[in-house]
């Protein structure tokens, strides 16, 4: 019930209008939003870095319907390849298809992608392309597919909610697409998706195994501590190297476990997201982990 509160409220653009606007929000925000700005996010990649952690960027913002908007918001990963060529930092870079005109026209959007990727390409930074809600899983998997074959410095995500995911991860196994796991954050039907933790959890823990066993260095993205430690047992048992994947965490969860797997060996990267468009992100932070409002509630008159 909470986490479909959260899902609604992600959605209405009055709330959003409100959210944006009011000082307060955005300071509960920063908790796990870098900033506004690029370089808050380098900043926050700069310090993250110093503690053996790698990063992946994410400039906020989705489903636009403006082009110029998607060309702006090519230009911002454009500007953040660059920065993080620049600075030497350790990052790679994250992008929405529809942050770059999927909505206003496919040709668009992969016009826009191919540029991004085409600088990427030249550094090399490492781009992947981000899963959304289910009506763009298969437009996703398919525009990985055919630039995969152009830039090999490109990945992509899949959910463990859907049905469908297995055929997906055994395809992008297939095609040596780097593939980051998470267990998926919008609101989906019955028909498509999982709907009981307990049956996210269990597909999560299948498709893992398959990534490990066979991807091209996996993203275990999780906070799971449950999840955490079966991939840790997996690899453990089958001779899998620690340098054969990574764990991901989101910006401003569980850093304390964050770390012990740092002084563990692993490698450990943490999604950063930065920019002025943070509250459907914010909100789906909350409806994915309803633990997370706790810490808002407890910050919001301090």
């Amino acid at each position: 019930m909470l986490k479909d509160t959260f899902l609604y409220l992600a959605r209405n653009q009055q709330v959003q209008d409100f959210a944006v606007q009011n000082g307060a929000a955005r300071s509960i925000a920063r908790r796990f939003v870098a900033g506004e700005a690029l370089n808050e996010a380098i900043e926050a990649t700069r310090l993250l870095n110093r503690r053996g952690i790698q990063v992946a960027l994410d400039h906020l913002g989705e489903n636009v319907n403006d082009e110029q908007e998607a060309r702006a918001a090519t230009k911002a990963y454009i500007a953040a390849i660059d920065l993080v060529k620049q600075t030497g930092l350790d990052a790679n870079i994250s992008v929405k298809l529809t942050a770059l005109g999927f909505d206003i026209s496919q040709e668009l959007c992969e016009e826009n992608l191919h540029t991004i990727l085409e600088r990427a390409n030249s550094y090399p930074i490492f781009v992947c392309i981000d899963m959304e809600g289910s009506d763009y899983t298969e437009k996703t998997i398919e525009i990985a597919q055919r630039v995969h074959k152009e830039f090999e410095h490109v990945g992509t995500v899949v959910q463990s909610y859907l049905y469908r995911s297995k055929k997906d991860v055994e395809q992008l196994i297939a095609s040596g697409i780097r593939v980051r796991l998470v267990k998926g954050a919008y609101k989906e039907p019955h028909p498509i998706a999982y709907q009981s933790k307990s049956d996210v959890d269990y597909n999560y823990m299948l498709l893992m195994k398959m990534l490990l066993a066979r991807g091209n260095f996996p993203a275990i993205a999780s906070h799971d501590q449950a999840i955490i430690d079966a991939a840790r047992r997996f690899v453990r048992d089958y001779g899998i190297g620690k340098d054969t994947f990574e764990f991901q965490m989101l910006y401003g969860i569980r850093r304390d476990l964050q770390e012990k797997l740092v002084k563990e060996g692993y490698k450990v990267r943490v999604y950063v997201p930065y920019g002025s468009q943070w509250y459907p992100y914010f909100m789906r932070r909350l409806a994915e982990r309803p633990a997370n409002l706790m810490f808002v509630l407890s910050n919001a008159f301090r």
